[in-house]
């Protein structure tokens, strides 16, 4: 047996798409695991009601009862937030939730494959997924990496998550041909940390440039993402120091946990969360936030309809 799975697209979001006017895909994996409730809905719906108050349409992206969607209504939003039983998708499990009609949030890769097969081209997040510490012995490499090889799109983030192997993650991207830029600066940015310590090859200081360069990519029929790096200004960041000393202690705790592969990062997001008394959670959302609003821009620079 052989079929198509079709993409659900909403009507608000197929219509925009259809008049060619700005849209923002969004990842539903930070409303369903990344953040707590009642938080994570009212989160969702300010990154959502700041896109359309800046004339761009939101495409939150999940899986609801097996159906792929670009652009989840209030209720599935809600759904999402609040119900019970919400699995964690990447691509290699859209199959098996679609199969047995579950509902999911989407990671990155998950969210960029589906926001690409509906039409968006802009998405935005808070970190990617990357390399793992030890994954030279451990193999541990998230797949945001290869999907975001083979998908084009431009993906807004503050970096890879500070609790990843960051010189790896950025090798890793240049071997896979995946575009990254910073914006505003030459630094590659650390996720909870305004910079990583580490650079990067090409810079871009507005939106004009960023849909330049999605259009020259068009033109060279690459089928790669551009990853856009916007840090957090330096007076939003969690504190370096503390920052660091939470990071030692929690790569510590989980080696005396024996924890490997999937469990470990949202251990060490839970860690960091609580040993920081909540301060990483909102270095957080000002990332998400950020990433979104300069999405929005990009979206409206980008799209003819704008």
């Amino acid at each position: 047996m052989s079929r198509s799975t079709s993409v659900i697209v909403s009507a608000e979001v197929a219509e925009a798409l259809a008049a060619g006017r700005p849209v923002v895909a969004l990842e539903s994996t930070i409303i369903a695991h990344g953040l707590p409730r009642p938080r994570n809905l009212e989160v969702a719906l300010e990154l959502e009601d700041g896109l359309r108050a800046a004339g761009v349409m939101p495409a939150t992206v999940g899986v609801v009862d097996g159906d792929l969607m670009v652009g989840l209504s209030g209720a599935a939003l809600e759904r999402m937030a609040t119900g019970d039983g919400i699995a964690k998708a990447s691509v290699r499990d859209l199959p098996a939730a679609v199969a047995t009609k579950s509902s999911a949030a989407t990671t990155v890769a998950a969210t960029a494959f589906l926001a690409r097969r509906a039409g968006v081209r802009v998405f935005a997040t808070g970190g990617l997924g990357g390399v793992h510490r030890g994954a030279g012995a451990s193999f541990d490499e998230s797949a945001d990496l290869h999907t975001l090889a083979r998908t084009p799109i431009t993906v807004v983030c503050a970096g890879v998550k500070s609790i990843l192997d960051v010189a790896a993650t950025l090798e890793r991207l240049e071997t896979l041909g995946v575009t990254v830029v910073g914006y505003g600066t030459d630094r590659f940015p650390g996720f909870y940390l305004s910079e990583s310590g580490h650079t990067v090859d090409w810079q871009a200081d507005d939106p004009g440039t960023v849909a330049e360069m999605m259009a020259a990519a068009d033109g060279l029929g690459l089928d790669s993402a551009i990853v856009v790096a916007n840090p957090l200004p330096a007076a939003e960041q969690l504190d370096p120091e503390l920052h660091d000393r939470i990071l030692e202690e929690a790569l510590a705790e989980a080696a005396r946990e024996g924890l490997h592969g999937k469990p470990v990062t949202p251990f060490l997001l839970d860690y960091f969360q609580r040993a920081s008394a909540g301060a990483s959670l909102e270095a957080n959302i000002r990332a998400v936030r950020s990433n979104v609003a300069l999405a929005g821009r990009i979206a409206r620079a980008w799209s003819p309809g704008r």
